[in-house]
């Protein structure tokens, strides 16, 4: 049998739909992991990534954080936390939060620290200081950047959390790991298949709610482009002639 005809083999069974092993079960548990994660990273990164951003400091601290944690390989600090705090639910929690800090850091911080300084004057100049300019304008304003870092991190913890399986835990994960211990190529392939279409699911689905939640003034660009209208050439002046 070819790769196909597994995978369609074993989406067929009753067992992959219903029962504590089904792709249902198995998808909240993913969801579980990812969501507490990205719950965890939030908090962290996007106050420290939106002040920074507003007081126009920390960008050597921002890009060095995003760029260590970059550089850590996911499996490898999964391996690490374990050796340190053995097995469990808290060595992926913390390998999946790691892995969602850098996006949502540098794009809370990029996206304030680029608001146009003549809408924070404005600001300003109607009476907002400090966290009042910072809630009501910057961040506002800032909002697509800071969604697309959310989303980014999103995606990354998602396709990611299938390490939770490599430590005993549930998730899609364990359709991969199972079925390499038992050779069942098509429980492999299969469980792929759903993670990577849940992943798919989630980047849709931020789209729509970053195009739900956004300003209308925000993301509102113009139908046509702009051209310079000439100005209308100066018209030469009659002279009398002289009697």
């Amino acid at each position: 049998m070819n790769v196909f005809e597994l995978v369609n083999t074993w989406f067929a069974q009753p067992t992959t739909w219903s029962g504590p092993d089904s792709i249902p079960v198995r998808v909240a548990e993913h969801l579980l992991y990812s969501g507490l994660a990205m719950l965890i990273a939030a908090a962290i990164a996007l106050p420290l990534g939106t002040v920074l951003g507003h007081v126009h400091r920390g960008q050597a601290v921002v890009l060095t954080i995003a760029n260590t944690i970059r550089a850590l390989p996911t499996l490898g600090l999964l391996t690490l936390l374990v050796i340190l705090s053995g097995i469990g639910f808290l060595p992926p929690l913390i390998a999946l939060v790691v892995l969602a800090i850098p996006p949502m850091l540098v794009n809370a911080y990029e996206g304030v620290r680029n608001v146009d300084p003549t809408v924070v004057d404005a600001a300003r100049g109607v009476g907002l200081r400090g966290f009042s300019t910072l809630m009501r304008v910057e961040i506002p304003v800032a909002l697509p950047t800071i969604l697309l870092g959310i989303r980014l991190a999103a995606i990354q913890v998602i396709s990611a959390a299938t390490i939770a399986a490599y430590v005993g835990l549930g998730g899609l994960g364990r359709f991969i790991f199972d079925g390499l211990g038992r050779r069942d190529f098509g429980q492999v392939a299969g469980g792929s298949i759903v993670a990577a279409i849940l992943a798919i699911a989630i980047e849709i689905l931020f789209i729509v709610l970053a195009s739900a939640i956004t300003s209308p003034g925000v993301s509102r660009k113009p139908r046509f482009p702009l051209r310079a209208v000439p100005s209308p050439s100066p018209v030469p002046s009659r002279k009398k002639s002289a009697a």
